[in-house]
């Protein structure tokens, strides 16, 4: 059902990101010349197709590209962007409705119409990349445009979560003329319809951002120009803060280093937190000979102590997490800690036995080296010593960079791995259901058909999303038992500024994106 690797962010990770002001990127890189606000990330694009991209590279498309819908400051349910208005046609919710904004172009002046936004949806359905946005339409039947400014979905079930797929930034429009219907769009351009264009691109080091002249929507950009810069080092990220050469930190900093601001280490900069939906879990391959083994699975689930992780490795930037639906969401529950408890060798040695297990148990883990800040090898390492410390494991580590990591676990390639979610919309249904089915973003089938074929379903029936909260707990506590998916933290949000800069507490949408457009000089306007 689901593919898609827009996995783990953080809360102590950073964007870099560089703004350019008209046509001319800054020699030096220093903000102090008054010029384009510079934000800085580990977090790379992928890719430029939105076709191609569940991961990350949507923190860039929600800035070039447009959706049909989107998320306003403070909006936690989706609003028209490129639409003026949409809307369920039905009272079964099977037929939703979206009416254009009328003059809407893409970046190159081509007409953005309704059989754009059917070729764009249709596009993605039809190319249906590994690792792309097409799990996200399992509930779409089929779409129509039905005049110039009107488009029609009709969906093969009930569900009111649709809404929330056209706003993330997988559904983004392209223009038909430039973006191929049957094949992933080569090059390092970009057309578009969203608040900025893209001026150059250079992969894993920098995106220029400049204001899209052109761009029809509800965001009131407030700067020029933006320039992304990408890190593959969390010290390296932090020491361009210090050293003025960003304007704004999104994603990688380390624990240490958020702490040291925090404590105005650095006197011109502020550091704003926030609460965040992003979480981190362990994925078990059910094809590896001992990962498959569910009595191994609940021995490790024993065994892990979260607190310690979040304490002596995070610093208490992150909170231990017993539930796949993160704190602040409908349906979170503690059904991991119900199941395990507090760590127990004893416990953990209890269910090996009982499945006939009495040799020290040989696991190997995975990790990405540079996507998440130089804290996950420190993580992973102490995942190792608990588990060794039990005498029930012996454990290997290894670790890749992401482009590899995610080859990597595609192919089934890792017995134990580390995985992490960033929200596609803030809805319990983004928790369970993209990491079950034949199809899902696991890289691993996870047959669940109570999940998939009666929870979720009797879930999407129901607009008040408030009243969905039986069903996943249910959904949990199968995956609890099932113990294929290892919940360990939830993030805070963090956001490292310098203090001429306003607009980071309103640039980050639901899903913890960032909307460039919020960030200002504060001597500027």
């Amino acid at each position: 059902m689901f593919n898609r690797k827009r996995c783990l962010r953080p809360v102590v990770a950073v964007a870099s990101i560089s703004l350019v002001a008209g046509c001319s990127v800054l020699s030096d890189g220093n903000p102090d010349d008054k010029g384009p606000i510079i934000v800085g990330t580990t977090s790379a694009p992928s890719t430029l197709d939105p076709a191609a991209s569940w991961d990350q590279s949507w923190e860039l498309f929600r800035n070039i590209y447009q959706t049909l819908l989107n998320y306003p400051v403070g909006a936690t349910t989706p609003q028209p962007d490129a639409a003026k208005s949409c809307r369920f046609t039905d009272s079964s919710n099977t037929v939703y409705s979206c009416e254009l904004r009328s003059g809407l172009t893409f970046s190159d002046g081509h007409k953005l119409d309704a059989r754009a936004v059917k070729y764009s949806i249709d596009r993605i359905r039809k190319i249906n990349v590994n690792g792309g946005p097409a799990g996200l339409l399992g509930s779409l039947d089929s779409v129509r445009a039905v005049s110039d400014r009107e488009v029609v979905f009709n969906l093969n079930k009930p569900d009111a979560t649709f809404p929330f797929v056209l706003a993330t930034p997988g559904m983004s429009i392209v223009d038909p003329e430039e973006y191929p219907d049957n094949a992933v769009r080569k090059g390092d351009s970009i057309v578009g319809s969203g608040p900025y264009d893209l001026q150059n691109y250079e992969q894993g080091k920098q995106a220029v951002l400049v204001a899209n002249k052109r761009y029809k929507g509800f965001a009131d950009r407030r700067n020029d120009a933006v320039t992304i810069r990408y890190f593959q080092d969390s010290h390296a990220l932090a020491a361009d803060l210090r050293d003025k050469k960003l304007d704004l930190s999104f994603r990688g900093l380390a624990a240490d280093d958020v702490i040291s601001f925090q404590r105005n280490d650095s006197k011109d900069m502020d550091v704003t937190e926030g609460a965040s939906n992003e979480i981190e879990y362990l994925v078990f391959n059910p094809k590896d000979p001992w990962a498959g083994k569910l009595a191994v699975r609940k021995a490790v689930a024993q065994l892990i102590n979260r607190s310690a992780i979040a304490h002596d490795v995070y610093k208490d930037t992150v909170e231990p997490l017993y539930s796949m639906v993160p704190a602040g969401l409908t349906g979170h529950n503690t059904a991991y800690f119900d199941d395990f408890g507090d760590p127990s060798a004893a416990k953990a040695r209890k269910f090996l036995t009982d499945a006939g297990i009495t040799q020290k148990v040989p696991l190997a883990l995975w990790y990405t080296t540079d996507r998440y800040g130089s804290a996950t090898a420190k993580e992973f390492q102490e995942i190792k010593r608990q588990l060794e410390a039990s005498g029930l494991f012996t454990i290997t580590l290894h670790g890749r960079p992401w482009n590899t990591y995610v080859e990597g676990y595609e192919k089934g390639e890792y017995p134990v791995f580390g995985r992490g979610w960033s929200p596609d919309f803030p809805d319990p249904d983004n928790f369970v259901a993209p990491f079950v089915g034949k199809q899902n973003a696991l890289g691993t089938p996870y047959p669940s058909p109570e999940i998939t074929d009666k929870l979720l379903p009797q879930s999407r029936r129901e607009s008040d999303r408030a009243n969905v909260v039986k069903e996943f707990g249910q959904a949990q506590r199968i995956l609890a038992g099932d113990a294929r998916l290892l919940p360990l933290w939830q993030s805070k949000q963090y956001l490292a500024s310098r203090d001429d800069i306003s607009g980071a507490e309103q640039s980050l949408d639901p899903s913890s994106i960032m909307m460039m457009w919020e960030l200002y000089r504060k001597t500027s306007w």
